[in-house]
């Protein structure tokens, strides 16, 4: 497929990551980590799967000043006008609005994609397919989105619900998008498997950047103002720093889905592309664990020094990263993460709370570890 010359891809490379503490820190991110045992971490994989869509140079990273460096390592390739440094955290729609006003002033008729960088996607092909109908879409002034077909009654996952094909010229599998949902309970969850009419919300974004930008005018127009006087200087560096001091302790935290993707929805613009393809969001790990285990129970998946860890008749999955001797024996479904100067032990049923942990270590004040 060749690339698509109207098409730029942003990659959002921020957030910890708690629920994969001690692996996952302030100063080592989980993009930043090789999960899959692939080579690759989960940014430049990112960046890699992009670079057919959008084409050398047409893909701009958004990430936090003290990973720039980490960044720039990871993905040689980015000179410094592909590299949006953030001040502080914002949350995705600065992340995604910023960069899409950039590019605008760049190109003003351009389409942009958000797409995290720290996601999994095995099928790229499938992948590279999705997106092309999701820029057919924003072709014709539409929002679009990326839903995954469900492969379980996932309760981690938002859903999206569709209403009927949208009829769109090079986008045959487009549905309009009737809401967008949070995640659900267990039983909620299987009826929305089983109804058909739901997919996973992946939080992939597709639009003109005009569009997108216009839509959040319309939510959230002190922001959008914002947002347009920093994108305004940004490729002036001597009025860009000015502006960042000035402008950027006002910009609002909030999330793309609730300032554009829910409001287009409700408006009738929003579109979505069913995705057929395996993805992860690697929230914890549980889901690392599936990665390395093919999805089969009843095997331990080892991460880093292998020589290290000593398993019988054990299952779930051991990060081995200091010098000592792990020993895991008779325990299913175990999670150990093994640091110089942190230790977790849980299992992979209660992954998802070592987010409580970590909350925990902030306030007892011992922030060097996270």
């Amino acid at each position: 497929m060749p690339a698509l010359d109207d098409f730029c891809s942003i990659i959002p490379a921020g957030g910890v990551g708690s629920r994969l503490w001690p692996l996952s820190r302030a100063d080592a991110p989980k993009f930043l980590h090789d999960l899959t045992g692939s080579g690759k971490t989960l940014l430049r994989a990112t960046f890699d799967r992009l670079q057919p869509l959008a084409g050398p140079g047409r893909t701009i990273v958004v990430t936090g000043r003290a990973h720039r460096a980490a960044v720039e390592a990871q993905i040689p390739e980015l000179d410094d006008a592909s590299i949006v440094l953030e001040a502080e955290p914002r949350d995705s729609t600065v992340a995604v609005a910023l960069a899409a006003a950039i590019l605008r002033r760049r190109e003003p008729d351009v389409i942009v994609g958000s797409f995290a960088a720290d996601h999994v996607i095995d099928d790229e092909r499938s992948f590279r397919r999705a997106v092309a109908e999701g820029v057919a879409a924003a072709r014709s002034g539409r929002i679009a989105t990326i839903g995954i077909t469900p492969t379980e009654p996932a309760i981690g996952f938002g859903y999206i619900r569709t209403n009927g094909p949208a009829e769109i010229e090079g986008a045959p599998s487009a549905a309009i998008v009737r809401e967008f949902v949070e995640k659900p309970s267990a039983d909620r969850a299987r009826r929305y498997v089983e109804s058909g009419e739901y997919l996973w919300n992946a939080g992939m974004f597709i639009a003109r950047a005009d569009v997108l930008l216009e839509e959040l005018a319309r939510e959230e127009p002190e922001l959008a103002g914002h947002i347009d006087e920093l994108a305004e200087v940004w490729d002036e560096p001597s009025k860009r720093g000015p502006a960042v001091d000035r402008l950027w302790p006002q910009l609002k935290k909030i999330a793309i889905d609730y300032s554009v993707a829910e409001p287009a929805a409700a408006r009738g613009t929003m579109v979505v592309v069913p995705g057929h393809f395996d993805w992860d969001d690697v929230g914890d790990f549980s889901a690392v664990a599936k990665l390395h285990n093919g999805g089969r129970r009843g095997r331990l998946a080892i991460l880093g020094t292998a020589g290290t860890v000593l398993a019988d008749s054990a299952s779930g999955i051991v990060v081995s990263q200091s010098n000592r001797i792990v020993s895991v024996v008779g325990i299913k479904d175990v999670v150990v993460v093994d640091t110089p100067d942190a230790l977790l032990v849980t299992t992979t049923a209660n992954a998802q709370r070592v987010k409580k942990v970590v909350d925990a270590v902030r306030l007892s004040g011992n922030t060097d570890v996270l």
